[in-house]
């Protein structure tokens, strides 16, 4: 089967092609086709011939000679016909001719009805302006030719949109067809008007830029469209802020810290880091770009550029980590921070108890405090804060750091003791702070006590309670029978209200930690007491190095709270470190501002340890130390339950050391004892003491392993005393020299084999043998060694006693005289202690 088109005669044949008879009967040519601009085509012709029925027994008819010559001139003029085919028509089928030649047939008869439309108008308008001339028609007003006016221009606007939507869905049918030569034809309209001076203001071209059917079908009226002149202007406008920015300089305020790269300096000031590297090469320093540069050659640097500089420090990362002070509008009422601070075993801990209705004492080994606590207490709906205080001599840092977060200081003195050396010490910690102080009078209950003996010893002190005529409120009471204690009381919310405490709670929290420790379990632990602000669980907050968001907040009864305001202290859960008794907290707004912050706290505790260490070990202190005789070290390693007790055990530590010998601490932490701690110690030859800990068990095998001496203890004093045993060991033992005698020189004989013998007489005290001597000539030691040979007569003896004569040789000397004094002597070592 073949699809075919007959006309005349003719059947032109398409490319699918199926003869079924045996016989030829098509005969196919090609027909070389001509397009415009020079294109052509080779065109299949077939011509099928006519099947030719004869009669029966006759010939078939032969076809004219002249019916192919007829098809090959038909062929040809269907050719130039298609030749002369608009562009827009060519490659089109005979249904798309159709209604592309319909679509602009429509377009062309608008395009007349809006021209003869708009001539109609301008005859009105003409004849209504001849009629007011001739005074025929009275004058409308102009607002009616106003409305007139703009009626036209929005019905003008709903056709012209009609019309562009009818377009665009015309266009969109030969889009693909006429996109090259669209493209052709663009790029030699830009090329022509590239070389062509611009215009400006002219309204044609800009109607003329529209894309219509007419201007698509006509070459000639192509234009580049307003998205296009649009493009290129931008790009013009571009290049040349471009070339007129490299020509200008922009100077900067460069932000310079203490220290900085080549590389972030060039970045800060826009410039390439090549041309920084380049202007160190010229002034005599050789720097890669990763090298650091101190503020002052920044600055120069930033000053030659051409740029101004501001100068910074890396400590301005804390600012505003503390925030500013409150309005007094904002402040409320907040309950009073009370410290209890005393000698040792005056009764501190006790009269909290009572306060409380606790037992804490029983809880501390040895019955004295080695921590620091902090206990909240509500007395007939007012609240007080205590932080109860160690009065060891050792917890010096702690009575200090107590006396410094607190608003008032009860002095607890024992009746039977008096004023001791830690109750002076309380008393200058609470001076420094300038905080007020509350007399407490304890163990009043024991027999033959005299509280005016202790009164009276306070005014050494310049403390004058108020029954002697001072201003000190003095309290006379018994934590054992619970003997004023109400009155105590009293004179704490009466010294309370005289100083009209008070805190804004509705602010980030800002608070001290009072105490900090490593659970196991809970992770690192801090005790906090808030001095304004609220805390909450969920805050982000910072403590010297160390930070984390509150995932616990717990009461002095380790009840779990979701906030806690001024003056409450809590325990908080979430640090990732423990952080370091004494640190301020406060709340930050996120965890890149508290990773700032403690990175900036970590650097610089890091470059003071590396001062520290590089100041003891430069070449100069090296000689000093060899030529002075270095100091003995003791090396240990220290674990401790809280920070508070390490802090006071280091303490204690380094008041042992001497100009001799000295304790080095290796390391100190908070929590148990490590197989890394044990490695440290078994690298430094160092024992580990451990405070109130425990090793592991992986601690405990590496350390029998390793022979590594691990020691407990519950009291820091017992630590302290073994520590000062040990230093005592490594003390030189003191020489001192005990006199036997003296024996002057008689004569000198020579012996063969043995050398020179003094022979001598004993004149003072005895000589023994392998004693220290002393040869002395004109009253001038010349020698010191030993005895080696005491003779009397023949016979070897121990000992000469005095008014005899014996035979004296001495050990590698031989430069003896007649009328030499020989002074024996004895050595004796002395052990010493610290």
């Amino acid at each position: 089967m073949s699809e075919t088109k007959e006309d005349g005669g003719k059947t032109i044949r398409g490319s699918r092609t199926m003869t079924l008879n045996l016989k030829r009967t098509v005969e196919s040519g090609h027909v070389r086709q001509s397009f415009s601009h020079g294109r052509s085509k080779a065109v299949l012709v077939e011509k099928k011939k006519k099947r030719v029925i004869t009669p029966a027994g006759g010939k078939p008819e032969e076809t004219p000679p002249d019916v192919e010559t007829k098809a090959k001139a038909e062929v040809e003029t269907v050719a130039k016909e298609e030749a002369r085919t608009p562009d827009a028509f060519r490659g089109l089928s005979k249904g798309e001719r159709e209604a592309r030649e319909r679509a602009l047939n429509e377009e062309k008869q608008r395009e007349i009805e809006r021209v003869q439309r708009e001539e109609h108008d301008a005859r009105q308008r003409a004849e209504e302006a001849k009629k007011r001339a001739d005074g025929g028609v009275q004058d409308v007003p102009l607002v009616e030719d106003e409305e007139e006016a703009r009626k036209k221009a929005e019905f003008e606007t709903k056709r012209k949109l009609e019309e562009a939507r009818r377009k665009q869905e015309l266009e969109g049918d030969d889009e693909a067809d006429s996109k090259k030569k669209a493209a052709d034809a663009r790029g030699k309209r830009d090329r022509t008007e590239a070389r062509a001076p611009k215009r400006r203001g002219d309204g044609a071209d800009r109607v003329r830029g529209k894309l219509t059917i007419t201007n698509a079908l006509d070459d000639d009226q192509r234009q580049r469209s307003l998205a296009s002149l649009r493009r290129r202007q931008e790009r013009q406008k571009k290049h040349l802020s471009e070339h007129l920015d490299a020509g200008k300089k922009i100077a900067r305020e460069v932000i310079v810290p203490e220290v900085i790269t080549i590389q972030e300096l060039a970045n800060r000031m826009a410039e390439r880091a090549v041309d920084v590297i380049k202007f160190m090469m010229a002034q005599g320093q050789m720097l890669k770009i990763n090298d650091p540069v101190d503020a002052d050659t920044a600055q120069i640097i930033a000053e030659e550029f051409g740029h101004t500089v501001k100068r910074v420090s890396e400590a301005d990362v804390e600012e505003g980590f503390i925030g500013e002070k409150d309005e007094d509008t904002d402040l409320q009422p907040r309950a009073p921070i009370v410290t209890v601070m005393g000698h040792v075993d005056h009764g501190k801990t006790s009269l909290l108890d009572a306060i409380r209705k606790a037992n804490v004492v029983a809880g501390e080994a040895g019955g004295i405090t080695q921590h620091i606590g902090a206990y909240q207490v509500d007395i007939g709906g007012h609240k007080i804060t205590f932080i109860d205080t160690p009065g060891h001599e050792a917890f010096t840092a702690m009575r200090a750091r107590g006396a410094r977060v607190t608003d008032l200081v009860i002095l607890v003195v024992a009746a039977d003791d008096g004023v001791m050396p830690q109750t002076v010490e309380a008393i200058n910690h609470a001076r420094a702070a300038g905080v007020p102080i509350i007399v407490a009078i304890n163990k009043i209950d024991k027999p033959n006590v005299d509280p005016k003996r202790v009164r009276t010893d306070l005014l050494q002190h310049e403390i004058v309670v108020e029954s002697m005529g001072g201003d000190v409120l003095e309290v006379e009471v018994s934590a054992l029978k619970q003997t004023n204690l109400d009155k105590l009381l009293e004179a704490i919310l009466l010294q309370s209200e005289v100083l009209e405490l008070k805190a804004n709670p509705e602010r980030f929290a800002e608070g001290v930690v009072i105490e900090a420790k490593l659970e196991r379990g809970r992770g690192p632990v801090g005790t906090v007491l808030i001095q304004r602000g609220t805390l909450h669980v969920g805050d982000i907050i910072v403590a010297g190095s160390a930070w984390g968001r509150v995932r616990a907040l717990l009461d002095d009864r380790g009840e779990p709270v979701e906030a806690a305001g001024p003056s409450v202290p809590v325990e908080v859960l979430g640090f990732d470190s423990a952080p370091e008794a004494g640190d301020q907290c406060a709340v930050v707004e996120n965890e890149a501002r508290a990773r700032e912050i403690t990175a900036y706290r970590a650097r610089k505790r890091r470059e003071m340890h590396a001062t520290g260490a590089g100041a003891r070990s430069t070449l100069e202190q090296m000689m000093s130390q060899l030529k002075e005789g270095a100091r003995k070290e003791f090396p240990l390693l220290v674990k401790g339950d809280v920070q508070g007790s390490v802090e006071a055990i280091v303490a204690a530590l380094d008041k042992l050391g001497t100009d001799e010998v000295r304790a080095r601490v290796m390391h100190s932490g908070v929590g148990g004892i490590t197989e890394s701690d044990v490695s440290l110690a078994s690298a430094t030859g160092a024992p580990i003491f451990g405070f109130n800990v425990r090793a592991n068990s992986q601690a405990r095998t590496a350390a029998e392993r390793d022979h590594i001496d691990i020691r407990y203890y519950s009291v820091i004093y017992d630590l302290v005393d073994d520590v000062k045993q040990a230093m005592s060991g490594l003390l030189d033992p003191t020489l001192r020299e005990n006199f036997l005698g003296n024996a002057e020189i008689l004569e000198v004989f020579n012996i063969s084999k043995v050398g020179r013998i003094a022979g001598c007489r004993v004149t003072e005290g005895k000589v023994a043998r392998g004693a220290n001597v002393r040869l002395i000539r004109d009253n001038v030691v010349i020698h010191e060694g030993k005895l080696s040979t005491l003779k009397r007569f023949k016979d070897e003896v121990a000992d000469g006693p005095g008014g005899q004569e014996c035979g004296m040789a001495f050990e590698n000397y031989q430069d003896i005289k007649v009328g030499d004094i020989i002074e024996c002597f004895r050595v004796e070592k002395i052990e010493r202690k610290l």
